[in-house]
């Protein structure tokens, strides 16, 4: 009998030293007491603490239930989504505390700076229901049901604890786990990351199709417009002008084709209705570029009766695919949410573009009417002659 005992005994001792972590808690093992089984729950990196939710994709709505163990009445706890960065400014929080009249009570609080945060009560950006706090056995808990938007369903997480000072939450420690509670939550898969600047593989696919559509569409086609309209003037740019132009749309178009294909897959990933204007209008942008491409290989040479009417018909298509993608493009950022740099980075581009038409607008213009003066006076000094009949047949068609 007790060569058992001490068999048993150095068992136990065996699997405490082999699994020191055995008896630390994970969100699998916690229950709640209103019976809500959650199918998806994370251990959340610091603070001891965890989030379970349920994704509702019909409705796009997440039930949460964000626990934080180890505290008690003198601390509060908050858990946000932040869709611009990976800190507490700009956070939308849920927070809960117990106040002076015995309760645990919890609210929603849009947190816009860092220095001195005071939790004050406010609305989100987004939809919250259902929001309730308990306080058991030193374990905080804030039940809500968030109305996610496509862009909240892959975001930023931020989760925090502090003292209460007043009856009041006040500033919680700048120091430690309290700066690294940040990381990256996706709904619809279950992922999560750890704060850094890590970012889900919904997030990268949503980078690199707006990295795509913006250097093609956005950029590419109107610099080769820009290419066509002014470098052909010059007559000794001539017919290099032509293969640059060709080259920089064709380039686009491939480019595009790339990035309309990761949107096609996104919004399919996607059962919300946010995308439904983004989405229409790039399927009419690939259908309008692929028109374009054919026209190409139609292109009727210059002395054709038909080439006036392919004109008409190219540049027409041509200005609109150039306005429809940089449309579309903004109304991308819109979905991004958040995504202020890139917005502004892509409005200085367009802007520069802008500025470069402009000035090679009035240049060309410059050159074409010089050229008119210049022949005119030639034809009345000379007669009709090919220098007159050159310089007017340039303005009719670069122009």
């Amino acid at each position: 009998m007790s060569r058992s005992y001490v068999t048993l005994l150095f068992s136990c001792i065996l699997i405490s030293l082999c699994f020191p972590n055995s008896s630390a808690q994970t969100c699998g093992s916690q229950s709640f007491s209103s019976n809500t089984v959650y199918s998806t729950c994370v251990d959340l990196t610091v603070l001891n603490s965890f989030l379970h939710w349920n994704y509702n994709q019909t409705a796009s709505t997440a039930e949460i239930a964000f626990r934080h163990t180890g505290t008690d009445d003198t601390r509060w706890v908050a858990w946000a989504l932040n869709p611009s960065s990976q800190s507490m400014a700009g956070s939308q929080a849920i927070v809960a505390f117990y106040n002076s009249s015995g309760v645990v009570h919890a609210y929603t609080s849009p947190i816009t700076g860092t220095g001195g945060t005071t939790l004050d009560e406010g609305t989100l950006s987004f939809g919250v229901s259902g929001i309730s706090a308990t306080l058991e056995n030193g374990e905080m808990t804030i039940f809500a049901t968030l109305q996610l938007t496509d862009s909240l369903l892959s975001t930023n997480q931020v989760w925090q604890e502090g003292p209460m000072s007043g009856g009041a939450p006040i500033i919680h420690s700048t120091s430690g786990d309290n700066m690294r509670s940040v990381g990256t939550i996706d709904f619809t898969t279950g992922q999560t990351s750890a704060g850094g600047g890590s970012i889900t593989s919904r997030q990268k696919k949503r980078n690199i199709h707006g990295v795509l559509n913006a250097v093609s569409w956005g950029t590419l086609m109107p610099m080769g417009a820009i290419i066509a309209r002014y470098l052909k003037v010059f007559k000794s740019a001539d017919p290099a002008w032509f293969y640059i132009h060709i080259a920089c749309q064709t380039s686009a178009y491939i480019v595009g084709v790339a990035g309309w294909g990761t949107g096609m897959k996104l919004g399919s990933d996607s059962a919300g209705t946010q995308y439904n204007t983004h989405r229409n209008i790039g399927i009419i942008l690939f259908s309008l570029g692929t028109l374009q491409v054919f026209a190409l290989l139609l292109r009727p040479n210059k002395d054709h009766k038909f080439r006036l009417y392919w004109n008409i018909y190219h540049y027409a298509v041509g200005y609109a695919v150039i306005i429809l993608s940089i449309i579309n493009i903004f109304e991308g950022f819109k979905v991004l949410d958040g995504q202020k740099n890139w917005r502004t980075a892509y409005t200085v581009v367009i802007i520069v573009l802008g500025c470069i038409a402009v000035v090679l607008e009035a240049f060309t213009w410059f050159i074409v009417l010089k050229r008119k003066r210049v022949g005119s006076d030639k034809h009345g000094a000379n007669g009709a002659n090919g220098v007159n009949g050159y310089g007017a047949r340039t303005n009719h068609a670069e122009v």
